[in-house]
């Protein structure tokens, strides 16, 4: 209370109302991969958080461009084949946004660990994460690039390294990829062996309705029957740098050769034609300008029949002596072929065709970037507590394999290593569906639920930063009852919204606090106020299970 000195009026305002919890955000994913607008190689990892797929084209760039060969087809009528090209690194970050976005997702942070000149290392994606560490809002780890990148046991140890900090912050989760649609290898990999109630695997990759982004000048084109006629030029060069330059221009696939011979030094440069050959004899001692002059006139005179040229070499000053050459080839370039571009204005019903057929490829992810948007939807619209199962998948044509209910059953349920693994299985006339819920962890009764781990992790973030306005309060009665006050509220309203299982308040949780029921006291007069907390979270039905039986006529 003030001390008054001075006489006059006084205000003073008495608060009455009990702080309250705020109730963290629970789908917050963070993106870790690479990008066009990515840092180097050894910079540190760049994060920015966006909430729209424009803010991250500014922030990042696009797509990385994707190259395809297509093939004419031999009859005009029929479309061309298109084959795609694949790159050495398939970077797949901006479209696992696309994805994300197109099933519900909302803000969302991403980690840019190098950009698509970089070769991929699990080096890279361990500086990503150290890097989300740093930061507090994240509540989801998605590693899509990775499972696109890394082999598997690269990407399961970058996966057992983010399983590791959610359970050390204890307040992320992370959603892990089916390397290579390989079960086996996720739950024999020894990185996915500890903290397993903190993630979820998913499994098959999906068709998603996204079509790759492709530059036209990166579209090969590839002629019907035998290949087109493209002429190269290719250079020789003798007694460099100021010899001659013997040029040929010709018909790619064909084999040039120069051949010299060295006679009477009194005899001028003179110029024989053979088959496949230019034949410079009788050189020695002469200058590449004595060539030169020989060689234009030589041309004159025989319209220079094979394709071949000679020019100077620098200033032409230089002798052109050497041991005999019987025939040294001239090196051809690989003839550049035709693109969509070259062919745009030219053959515009093959462009057409072919840019049709390129527009109906589609990319196939891995199914994390959607199932974190899942996440967000379900989050939103019913709840943390609702288990992300029986949801449909957006933006897709349905899972790459069809699981059936003999082969879900060796992934739910895992009595070995105990790694449930959670289908995405298309149903006639449902389309695309989740139908698994499980963590890791599924042989665990704790933590066996997604929808379970992350309502703890919901509470136990929320209540932990509200009750931060007690640190260096009196830790007494008054403290400890504004303490449990307003827990048993925030808790009150999830028991209310259905996240609590229980027909009264009190069967759904408690809260205590006090002296001889939490903290002794010792505990007081060493500054700590504990509090135990108690929920019942509702737990998704899995298995229904219906009963039939006859029933015997009566009347």
């Amino acid at each position: 209370m003030p001390v008054y000195k001075t006489p006059g009026v006084y205000v003073e305002e008495i608060s009455t109302l009990p702080p309250s919890v705020a109730e963290v955000a629970t789908a917050v994913p963070a993106f870790v991969g690479y990008t066009e607008l990515g840092p180097a190689d050894t910079a540190e990892p760049k994060v920015v958080r966006v909430s729209t797929l424009l803010e991250y084209r500014t922030a990042f760039g696009g797509p990385q461009p994707a190259k395809f060969k297509v093939t004419q087809a031999t009859a005009p009528a029929t479309a061309p084949t298109i084959e795609a090209v694949p790159p050495a690194s398939a970077f797949s970050l901006y479209n696992a946004i696309s994805h994300y976005f197109k099933n519900g997702g909302g803000p969302a942070y991403i980690v840019s660990v190098g950009n698509y000149r970089n070769s991929p290392s699990k080096t890279r994606f361990a500086a990503g994460l150290a890097a989300l560490e740093k930061e507090d809002e994240p509540t989801l780890l998605v590693l899509t690039d990775a499972a696109a990148l890394l082999t598997p046991q690269a990407y399961y140890e970058v996966c057992g390294q983010a399983l590791a900090q959610c359970k050390s912050l204890g307040d992320r989760f992370t959603i892990i990829d089916v390397h290579n649609g390989d079960p086996v290898a996720l739950r024999n990999d020894s990185n996915l062996s500890a903290n397993l109630a903190y993630g979820a695997a998913y499994h098959p990759y999906l068709l998603t309705s996204i079509n790759p982004a492709y530059r036209d000048e990166d579209i090969s084109v590839v002629r019907a029957g035998a290949a087109a006629v493209v002429n190269v030029t290719g250079n020789l060069s003798f007694g460099a740098p100021n010899g001659i330059v013997v040029s040929y221009t010709g018909v790619a696939g064909s084999n040039p050769g120069v051949t010299m011979s060295f006679g009477d030094k009194a005899k001028a440069a003179s110029f024989t034609v053979a088959a496949g050959a230019l034949a410079i004899a009788d050189v020695n001692g002469k200058t590449g300008n004595d060539i030169v002059t020989a060689w234009t006139a030589f041309k004159a005179a025989n319209n220079n029949p094979l394709g071949f040229n000679v020019v100077r070499g620098g200033d032409g000053t230089g002798a052109v002596a050497a041991a005999d050459v019987a025939r040294t080839a001239v090196p051809l370039p690989t003839p550049p072929g035709d693109t969509l571009a070259t062919i745009a204005k030219t053959e515009t019903a093959l462009y057409s065709a072919a840019r049709a057929a390129l527009d109906a490829q589609l990319v196939v992810l891995p199914p994390s970037a959607a199932i974190a948007g899942i996440y967000a939807r379900v989050d939103r619209e019913q709840g943390v507590w609702k288990a992300p199962g029986n949801v449909g998948v957006m933006a897709v044509l349905g899972p790459v394999a069809k699981i059936t209910d003999a082969e879900q059953d060796n992934l739910n349920v895992d009595p070995t290593a105990g790694k449930s693994i959670n289908a995405i299985r298309a149903f006639t006339g449902k389309g695309t569906l989740v139908w698994g819920a499980r963590t890791l962890a599924g042989n665990d009764n704790e933590w066996r639920y997604v929808s379970v781990r992350r309502l703890f992790i919901t509470i136990e973030e929320s209540t932990r930063k509200a009750t931060a306005f007690a640190i260096f309060e009196p830790n007494d009665a008054t403290t400890w009852l504004k303490v449990k006050a307003m827990i048993e509220s925030y808790l009150y309203g999830l028991w209310e919204r259905g996240a609590l299982a229980g027909a009264k308040p009190e069967a759904a949780y408690f809260v205590r606090v006090g002296l001889g029921t939490t903290m002794t006291p010792q505990d007081v007069l060493e500054g700590r106020m504990v509090v135990e907390i108690g929920v019942a979270a509702v737990r998704p039905a899995e298995f229904i299970i219906l009963r039939f039986s006859h029933k015997l006529q009566t009347e």
